[in-house]
């Protein structure tokens, strides 16, 4: 069976969230948004507070394993911090070579070293002698920067350095999320490296995920913002729900939007509880008709008791458990 692994989404699917979506079951993995590395040692409440996974043995709280994933662009300080994230038990350290956003770019992370195929090899090498032989070191990358030049030269870059895995989305950088995803790159990136490739990309549903093992030849996919939009695509992939979302289905879906915001409550300061619940709906508003109704409704409420309250009060809504 092919594995289906939660994408790493920056600013989107924190720690919260990724409890939320692997408790409903279907993934075989998920990896944590990116730990910057820059030029320190990170201290152990930096894993605490990013990826507290590691305080239960690397799982998410429905037992999916949990990979951290680390940013940066210097081999030693990578090296020094992967070697000590190793020791909290994670699944696996996973290097981010495709994050677009320009606050990273700026200071020459994440995708933009995508025009540095040696370095990508000094740098996963230098984590991978750094980290022990148990703990996978894998990586992330998307097909370049501005075009696709570089992209096999990359690839072949990190999997000689030592990855045991990649992961690639299928744009480059200034292609942003914009439609198309060319899974025919990872098709040729899959191709020409002797290492497993993961494929990434605008699987929003089953079909999607269909066709992406089709054209691309991965049985491996990674899923992100599909999974952020339809909360159940992983158990209609693995057929334990009907394939298209429907109707009937979203008094579930106020159900996961309700247990989002008590654990949020818990874990996070209440200053961000309402805008973390609006930007999942605003994701949510893709897949049901009845979540724009929902953010139109709580879209000037900055109180999460009282986004509670409304929450509880729609049609359809099942009390959450203590």
């Amino acid at each position: 069976m092919s594995r289906l692994i939660l994408a790493p989404m920056e600013g989107l699917a924190d720690y919260v969230l990724r409890d939320v979506l692997t408790g409903l079951g279907g993934y075989d993995g998920c990896v944590s948004e990116f730990v910057r590395v820059t030029g320190s040692l990170l201290p152990a409440r930096v894993y605490e507070r990013d990826t507290p996974e590691t305080l239960q043995g690397g799982y998410t709280n429905s037992g999916t394993p949990m990979v951290i994933q680390l940013l940066g662009s210097d081999p030693e300080w990578l090296a020094r911090n992967a070697t000590y994230a190793a020791t909290l038990s994670p699944h696996g350290i996973d290097l981010n070579f495709g994050c677009p956003a320009k606050v990273v770019n700026r200071h020459g992370g994440g995708a933009m070293l995508l025009g540095q195929p040696e370095l990508l090899n000094r740098i996963v090498a230098a984590v991978r002698a750094a980290v022990p032989a148990h703990i996978a070191v894998t990586a992330k990358m998307r097909l370049g920067i501005s075009d696709t030049a570089l992209a096999l030269d990359c690839a072949a870059a990190l999997a000689e350095g030592g990855a045991a895995s990649l992961v690639v989305h299928a744009r480059t950088r200034d292609d942003g999320y914009r439609p198309p995803a060319h899974w025919e790159w990872i098709a040729r990136i899959a191709q020409a490296i002797d290492i497993p490739v993961i494929a990434n990309g605008d699987v929003w549903t089953v079909a999607d995920w269909e066709r992406c093992r089709v054209v691309t030849g991965c049985d491996d996919v990674m899923i992100g913002r599909g999974a952020v939009s339809d909360p159940f695509l992983a158990q209609r992939i693995r057929g334990q729900m009907e394939s298209t979302p429907s109707a009937a289905e979203w008094p579930l879906v106020l159900r996961q939007i309700s247990l989002y915001l008590k654990k949020l409550h818990e874990r996070i300061s209440s200053c961000h509880e309402h805008g973390r619940v609006k930007l999942w709906l605003s994701y949510l508003k893709r897949t049901w008709p009845q979540a724009a109704e929902l953010h139109a409704a709580i879209r000037r409420m900055q109180d999460s008791a009282e986004i509670g309250h409304l929450l509880q009060s729609v049609p359809g809504a099942s009390p959450i458990p203590d």
